[in-house]
């Protein structure tokens, strides 16, 4: 996470589940990566939601970081950009033990869930960080004000 006009914000994240026959996935914006041995992410999940039985179901999930070229993403797996034929249309999955993957996202958190609190609306759901993928990730996605924004490179 970075400061924005001294608030903090983070990446746009597509988060993954199921198969990559039957994939699931959902934009989240609450979302917490805690260092540690091994690290841990804290996100929020919608009650009902397709991701959430699958996460509860499988324990598993794929966390990706989704840069500044892939905004449509973003916007398709969050509900506001309709995709005819589903969210996953024209997107490359493959099958990982975690769950399916988007190939044009090589910024990826593979995580097995720990535990989770049902609040009225959403479950904070724990994972451990089993793996991670990185690449150079010079410009991530961030949403902001309900705007994309991005960063600035300090002199």
């Amino acid at each position: 996470m970075r400061q924005f006009r001294g608030r903090l914000v983070a990446p746009v994240t597509v988060v993954t589940a199921g198969t990559a026959e039957q994939p699931v996935g959902l934009t989240i914006s609450s979302l917490m990566v805690a260092e540690g041995d091994p690290g841990t992410v804290f996100m929020l999940v919608g009650n009902g939601t397709d991701l959430w039985e699958e996460v509860e179901s499988s324990g598993k999930f794929v966390v990706h970081v989704v840069d500044d070229t892939m905004r449509d993403h973003g916007d398709a797996f969050a509900g506001f950009r309709p995709r005819p034929g589903g969210v996953f249309t024209d997107v490359e999955v493959e099958d990982t033990e975690w769950g399916p993957v988007m190939a044009d996202a090589p910024n990826r958190l593979f995580c097995s869930l720990v535990s989770n609190r049902p609040l009225p609306f959403h479950h904070l759901v724990e994972a451990n960080i089993d793996q991670v993928e990185l690449s150079d990730l010079a410009n991530p996605a961030i949403y902001y004000r309900g705007t994309y924004r991005r960063l600035k490179e300090r002199n």
